[in-house]
């Protein structure tokens, strides 16, 4: 658990740089589209979006040590949780306010965090079948299907639509590191690789897309609620995941909470300079 919060700090930290830098380069953006590989060659120039993709580096390894010993639905709350470290950075460094009901929400969200780590068990011992592995790597497919179909939508559903499939395709990357046993020679004929090489690009790609333009509020909604309820419905499906005896409510309490508390704090997936 503290691996998964280390990866929220780290998550949070660099989608405010990340943000301002998506902001800046699309200023010189020719046209919309869902699947922007322009705009994120554009945003990698910048000293801030290469210092955020730093950040998301060591979150990531942090994040896979989290899958590896913790159930997924306690990874994605801590992860979504990550909005809440967003708010916070945002309010000290680019002087965005928070209101009450904000900082608020922070506690609420620290809240839902405290309940999942007491009820929490170990995770599942679930390897996943064949078909899950080719089904993710179908769904890590139709993510970067629906972000082309989305470029063409108005702003307001275009970056909730583009929102949702970043957030899927995380939410990909979180179920495939549970399906890939070990690094060997043998792991390369194992779909789930692939479907966490092409979620984890995918995602980025929208990601950067849906902060173009557009409501923040919608794009970052539909991010958290991606990455955190599919995934988390998976490792107790299919995987095994379980909480602590007697603790089943406690945990569907604190992760309704936590992801609750997110979207409370989604405005915060793109602050704006002040």
């Amino acid at each position: 658990m503290v691996c998964a919060l280390g990866a929220a700090v780290c998550f949070g930290t660099a989608s405010v740089l990340q943000a301002v830098a998506a902001r800046a380069a699309s200023q010189s953006a020719a046209g919309v589209s869902g699947v922007d590989t322009a705009l994120f060659l554009r945003a990698v120039r910048q000293w801030r979006y290469m210092a955020g993709l730093g950040l998301d580096g060591v979150g990531f390894v942090l994040q896979i040590i989290a899958l590896r010993h913790i159930p997924i639905y306690a990874v994605g709350a801590a992860l979504a949780a990550s909005l809440a470290v967003t708010a916070v950075v945002a309010s000290r460094l680019l002087g965005t306010r928070l209101s009450r009901l904000e900082w608020g929400a922070v506690a609420v969200v620290c809240a839902g965090l405290l309940m999942l780590g007491l009820a929490s068990g170990e995770e599942g011992h679930g390897t996943g079948s064949l078909l899950l592995k080719l089904g993710l790597l179908g769904v890590a497919a139709l993510v970067l299907v629906v972000g082309a179909v989305a470029g063409r939508l108005p702003d307001g559903t275009r970056a909730l639509v583009l929102g949702l499939a970043a957030g899927t395709g995380f939410g990909v990357v979180e179920v495939a590191v549970r399906l890939i046993d070990t690094v060997s020679l043998r792991e390369l004929l194992n779909p789930a690789l692939y479907a966490l090489l092409l979620g984890g690009a995918a995602g980025f790609l929208l990601l950067t897309s849906a902060l173009q333009r557009g409501s923040v509020t919608a794009a970052t909604a539909g991010l958290v609620l991606g990455e955190t309820v599919g995934p988390a419905l998976v490792g107790v499906v299919c995987l095994g995941d379980r909480p602590r005896e007697g603790l089943a409510w406690l945990a569907v309490t604190g992760f309704a909470v936590a992801v609750a508390g997110a979207l409370a704090l989604s405005r915060f997936g793109e602050p704006k300079e002040s």
